[in-house]
């Protein structure tokens, strides 16, 4: 934080609204001296007096606290940089969503396929078996599956896994 252009940019603003540092320090129940303080950036004022010189001189507090007021361009730039990752969000929304889905009907699918195998009350056959336990498997690993990828859990385990893989390059270089 720039003490120095903060207290330049208070000085304009009072000298915009013409008032004198007494006058201020008046409205703000200080002393000129703490006024001339901030102005000359030895001092900076207190958050509560800030968000109050900011209704005062009608500018944002974070304006107050970068020392100069946002201009269209910087507007321009971060209305462009929030519609991109509002784009980005949205797009990796829509794939989560696609990829739960995915494990789900892959979960019923094999629930269904388990309760089809259940009912055919057939004799226990390895293969017989092993498609029944196969049909469970299958449903339980995709709901687990749908659970991780849902909580976040699935890009934390994906980020360990990249994170060890770089280690191995390393390890080996």
């Amino acid at each position: 934080m720039d003490l120095q252009k903060i207290g330049t940019f208070l000085k304009a603003l009072r000298k915009e609204k013409e008032l004198t540092q007494e006058q201020l320090a008046e409205t703000l129940n200080v002393s000129r001296r703490t006024v001339s303080r901030w102005e000359t950036g030895s001092n900076l004022p207190d958050l509560d007096l800030l968000m109050e010189m900011a209704d005062l001189y009608q500018v944002d507090l974070r304006e107050l606290l970068n020392g100069e007021r946002k201009n269209e361009q910087m507007n321009e730039e971060l209305k462009e940089t929030v519609m991109q990752v509002a784009a980005y969000s949205s797009a990796e929304k829509q794939r989560s969503a696609r990829v739960v889905r995915i494990y789900f009907v892959l979960g019923i699918l094999a629930l269904i396929a388990h309760a089809a195998l259940n009912a055919l009350d057939s004799e226990s056959v390895f293969w017989f078996d092993f498609l029944k336990g196969a049909a469970f498997g299958t449903a339980l690993a995709a709901m687990v599956l749908g659970i991780l990828y849902t909580t976040g859990a699935m890009m934390k385990i994906q980020a360990f896994k990249m994170r060890l893989a770089g280690k191995a390059r390393e390890e080996k270089a």
